[in-house]
């Protein structure tokens, strides 16, 4: 019998069981994705750190090194399981040539090198060790990506033909984010070419107990080893390999999260019409004795068998798209070890959304209890409608004409009704307008600030001090050059409170010239002052207010802690001063430009690239292009779908509540149409409904995806480096297209979902 009815019942309401199964399906989908993909992401990460051996503490350093004292100290300390100095020949992008393509204009550091021994080891796509032949190299897949090459192609460096062999993962340089991209060469060809770059080192540690990072790094800088270059551990490498693809899934979690409440909604509607369009059936059914749990089963084994066929069709499209989403994890990291998990994951995903909709259903049949047996066999609605509609009175202020008052004045009437599509109109704004945002933010070159790099045009970056004067010269003499500043950074030594030592490096230099946005406090302005980076004060325990003690000079003096701030520049951990050394030699100096004709920022990145072939040279543009490109490119994506599935869900919705409004109000309807209003005056009443109902939830929309909105937004950007930001917002986009969009697809819906109000009889609907 219940076979029956439930086949009966869905064949006479097609439209309504396919929305809602869309809405079910849609749900299913993203969970099932967000799971997948942070199963995949998790896995593939930790399958490349492992096959890779990526190291637990890595400290670069450009000049003179010990190797004895460095080997000395890793077998004095317990804690070193395996230890290697990695030789990183850097060479300038102009003497790179992949193909056709040069790399003069690449931001990153390029060098050679070669297949390290112990651990750090560059792998092939398909995750094995890499062998390399002479007259071969092996590049970074970053530029397999963006086509810059491909296999077979003539790679030329420092005047020396090699043929590319293949593309390689560097689990500590694969991330965007990281300022250095090796290459692989043959030991012969590397010797070559020794004599055509710089050479740097990168001093690497596996530890046996990788808990212990944070005593290991303070031992390393108490004995005053090698420290001339930023330091990253192993959590930070983790970090900026999982950054890009990391942004993605956490909208896609926001997203999904949003769109199963909005399911919620959409099946609360439909039950409610269903409810209204059986109320007289309800009633006969009570009538003759059967039991409310009986009548309950009717109504949950046909949103079972929706909600079960939508989870289904969600976890196949999930299947289906998952593909696309796992390339860039899936290039970049390799296939995860816990795919199948992925699978499973996504599954209980699936199962969760099942039981959440089937308990929302069985919450929402429970209004059953309240159905009245006369009023529904007599009027086969609720008497609570009928009491409404005696009511209907006209103000005497003509400010609205007839059917726009009585519109908003059902609205206001029925603020119940009308709150659950309000509720998913506020959602649906907030997806339009929040990744949106997100996408702007971190698009905006502004956003920099946020990440420890002041608002300027050119960078000039030089190793050696004593070629900083010629820059300053030359930069003098120009006379497009607005305004400059010289940052000079240096190596200083932490008292700490247990009196062990740290190495801090700070930047000094005039930080009022191109400031940088502080989550805590201000820029360092006198000589006792001192910013430092978020990572440093997490890891000092300092806050704005406390004092800190450096040893410059041999005397210890001590500094107020003025600010705090987000940097992702040298390991992020960084601090700022303004006070003068001349003890200490610097690590490298950075000269900020600002041009008085930004038309004029790409011709003079390339004079003075070619006047400083000594220094490297970079428009801050295409600096935050190459940098943060593939994060803003995944997230203007998810931008761009999310737009696509609120506007879907907001026509969808707009239909069945429509549908559900002209279903309950068959009384209203045929008691107006008796007064003399028209089918275009009711249908008028319901648009305004509709916008009314639609501008509230505008409104409301817009103000949460400002504020909580960009909560959630930053507490997803904290893990990219930025612990603090403000939104960037496009007001044409977000207050005037996406409000159109809006408009229009809820002025659509309203239309189409209001047609049934012709086929509404007087005769029929209006009994005693």
């Amino acid at each position: 019998m219940y076979n029956r009815i439930i086949r009966n019942d869905m064949l006479k309401s097609k439209f309504i069981t396919v929305i809602t199964m869309i809405f079910v399906a849609a749900a299913a989908m993203l969970v099932s994705l967000a799971a997948i993909l942070v199963v995949n992401l998790s896995g593939a990460l930790d399958n490349l750190m492992t096959q890779a051996k990526t190291p637990h503490f890595m400290q670069m350093h450009s000049g003179e090194i010990d190797r004895e004292r460095l080997v000395d100290f890793a077998e004095e300390n317990r804690n070193v399981d395996e230890f290697q100095v990695v030789e990183f020949l850097n060479m300038d992008g102009a003497q790179i040539t992949l193909g056709n393509n040069s790399l003069a204009h690449s931001v990153q550091d390029h060098g050679l090198s070669v297949q390290n021994k112990k651990f750090d080891y560059l792998l092939d796509l398909n995750g094995r060790i890499i062998n390399v032949s002479d007259g071969e190299v092996y590049v970074p897949v970053t530029y397999m990506k963006d086509n810059t090459t491909k296999v077979g192609d003539v790679a030329v460096i420092s005047g020396k033909e090699f043929i590319v062999a293949g593309f390689l993962r560097d689990s500590t340089m694969n991330s965007s984010l990281s300022s250095s991209k090796r290459f692989l060469v043959s030991n012969n060809d590397y010797a070559e070419l020794l004599g055509h770059g710089e050479i740097e080192y990168l001093i690497e540690f596996r530890l046996k107990d990788y808990s212990l990072i944070g005593e290991f790094e303070t031992m390393y800088a108490s004995v005053g080893m090698e420290a001339n270059g930023p330091t990253v551990t192993y959590a930070l490498f983790k970090t900026m390999n999982a950054i890009s693809d990391g942004m993605l899934i956490a909208v896609i979690l926001l997203v999904s999260g949003l769109v199963v409440v909005i399911a919620l909604m959409s099946i609360r509607f439909t039950l409610l019409a269903k409810i209204e369009d059986d109320y007289r059936e309800i009633g006969v059914m009570k009538a003759i004795g059967l039991r409310l749990s009986d009548i309950k089963k009717i109504y949950l084994a046909k949103y079972a068998l929706i909600a079960a066929i939508g989870s289904i069709l969600g976890f196949i499209l999930s299947i289906i798209f998952k593909g696309v989403l796992l390339e860039n994890i899936r290039l970049f990291m390799g296939e995860s070890e816990n795919s199948s998990y992925g699978l499973l994951f996504g599954v209980l995903g699936i199962l969760l959304v099942f039981l959440v909709i089937m308990t929302y259903v069985s919450s929402v049949l429970k209004r059953f209890r309240k159905i009245s047996v006369v009023e529904a066999i007599r009027f086969g609605t609720s008497q609570e409608k009928r009491a409404h509609v005696n009511r209907l009175t006209l103000s005497r202020r003509k400010l609205l004409s007839t059917n726009v008052f009585l519109g908003v004045k059902d609205v206001l009437a029925r603020k119940k009704l009308y709150v659950t599509s309000l509720v998913v109109l506020v959602i649906s704004v907030f997806i339009i307008i929040v990744p949106q945002n997100l996408s702007n933010t971190i698009s905006s070159k502004s956003f920099i600030q946020y990440m420890g790099i002041g608002h300027y045009d050119l960078h000039i970056q030089s190793n050696n001090p004593d070629q900083t004067d010629q820059i300053v010269n030359v930069i003098d003499s120009d006379h497009d050059v607005s305004k400059y500043v010289v940052m000079t950074t240096k190596t200083f030594k932490v008292k700490m409170n247990n009196e062990s030592e740290e190495n801090i490096k700070i930047e000094l230099g005039d930080h009022s010239i191109f400031p940088i946005a502080y989550s805590e406090g201000r820029a360092p302005a006198s000589e006792d002052e001192l910013a430092l980076s978020d990572i440093n004060a997490s890891e000092m325990g300092k806050k704005v207010g406390d004092m800190i003690t450096l040893e410059i000079g041999g005397d210890e003096e001590d500094f107020t802690v003025t600010g705090i701030y987000s940097d992702v520049t040298n390991g992020g951990k960084t601090a700022k001063g303004v006070f003068h050394d001349n003890s200490t030699n610097s690590i490298w100096t950075i000269i900020s430009v600002e041009l008085s004709d930004k038309s004029l920022v790409s011709g003079k990145a390339s004079m003075y690239a070619d006047e400083f072939d000594f220094a490297k040279t970079s428009d801050i543009d295409e600096y935050v292009s190459q940098t943060f490109g593939s994060t803003i490119s995944s997230i203007k994506t998810a931008s761009y779908v999310s737009i696509a599935i609120a506007l879907v869900i907001t026509i969808l919705v707009t239909l069945l509540f429509m549908k559900m409004l002209v279903a309950k109000d068959r009384y209203s309807i045929a008691v107006m149409k008796a007064l003399g209003f028209t089918n275009m005056d009711i249908r008028v009443q319901y648009v305004s409904r509709s916008v009314f109902v639609l501008i509230i939830g505008v409104i409301v929309g817009t103000l949460l995806a400002n504020t909580v909105g960009e909560m959630l937004a930053r507490s997803i950007i904290s893990s990219f480096g930025a612990s603090t930001f403000n939104f960037t917002v496009d007001p044409l986009s977000a207050y005037l297209f996406s409000p159109l969009m809006m408009i229009s697809a809820v002025l659509i819906a309203t239309i189409i979902g209001t047609s049934s109000v012709e086929k509404i009889k007087i005769s029929e609907n209006i009994k005693e």
